[in-house]
């Protein structure tokens, strides 16, 4: 995990530094223009006034303290704004993939009980269809529906705007504001897992020990459940590992089309600032958390098949 954390943060600085422009050509560039003078101040006042090397040791320095840097952008600390809108990214991210997972891996386990029948080509069908949808113009269709024509949920935003709302009642304002970004996001993976549940059931019926457990007389939901579903259900942990990182990158997109105040929209507005520290320390943050959940992966795979944890001493 350390050695991926540390070409993220390299490669990183290695291409921002071969960005043009810096965090003060944004800055003139936003108020009209102002002193030549002015703008060796703030470049000197940043640290933009050093050379690469000088600034890469210095950022390397900074990382092994804990130390992200300083936002030129919003004038803070730069782990103290991304802690500010970290939660509502995982908040959308857990649930997006809470459901892409869950209905995803269920609706895959209806179509590959019976390969070939007209439920599994059915749900097939739909799951192509979905995943050929990009996840912002769903985003766009349900705001479309739900919002401007149904008026049932609102366009965007995490919460309503001086609402003075708490405990349960803001919770539930919170889940409405959710329900259209976390659609948006997760319908679009649940057909790939749909599909990716619904080929591997149909290898699976095909084993020597699926139709030993037929010949023994075993019940059908419990020959499906316990045995076929259960062994099919390890690739698609692995692909729910895999894909995280592509749902993260696609969570900048909706969280844009959503006005949700989270690290996606964070690394926006930092490129359009050019606030090269603050647009590493998203990076890193993102990396750091795409590795956990690939570490978590990796456990669950010891859950669901003991042969992967354990190990056997040559004879």
């Amino acid at each position: 995990m350390v050695p991926l954390l540390v070409i993220v943060a390299v490669g990183g600085f290695l291409l921002l530094e071969a960005a043009p422009g810096d965090a003060v050509d944004a800055y003139v560039g936003a108020i009209g223009g102002v002193d030549p003078a002015r703008a060796a101040e703030l470049r000197a006042e940043w640290g933009l006034d050093r050379g690469p090397l000088q600034r890469f040791f210095a950022y390397g320095a900074a990382l092994v303290r804990g130390d992200l840097g300083w936002s030129t952008a919003f004038q803070r600390p730069v782990l103290d704004v991304i802690l500010e809108r970290l939660p509502n990214t995982l908040i959308l991210m857990g649930l997006a993939t809470s459901l892409a997972f869950g209905l995803g891996s269920f609706l895959g386990i209806v179509a590959g009980a019976r390969p070939g029948s007209r439920r599994d080509r059915a749900l097939s069908l739909a799951s192509l269809a979905i995943y050929a949808m990009p996840g912002f113009w769903l985003g766009l269709v349900l705001i479309v529906i739900f919002a401007v024509d149904l008026r049932w949920l609102p366009a965007g935003g995490i919460e309503t705007i001086a609402s003075g709302k708490t405990g349960i009642d803001r919770l539930l304002d919170i889940a409405r504001h959710l329900i259209l970004p976390v659609a948006s996001l997760g319908i679009v993976y649940l057909a790939l897992y749909l599909r990716l549940m619904r080929d591997s059931m149909a290898e699976i019926w095909k084993q020597d020990f699926v139709r030993a457990a037929r010949a023994r007389g075993l019940p059908r939901h419990r020959l499906i459940l316990r045995h076929v579903a259960r062994n099919a259900l390890l690739p698609v942990v692995t692909m729910l590992g895999l894909q995280f990182g592509s749902m993260l990158g696609g969570g900048i997109v909706v969280e844009g089309v959503f006005a949700i105040p989270g690290v996606g929209r964070l690394a926006l507005e930092a490129v359009v600032q050019r606030d090269m520290p603050l647009l590493l320390g998203v990076m890193l943050i993102s990396a750091a958390t795409v590795v956990a959940v690939n570490l978590v992966t990796d456990l669950a795979y010891a859950m669901l098949d003991p042969r992967v944890g354990s190990s056997e001493s040559p004879a």
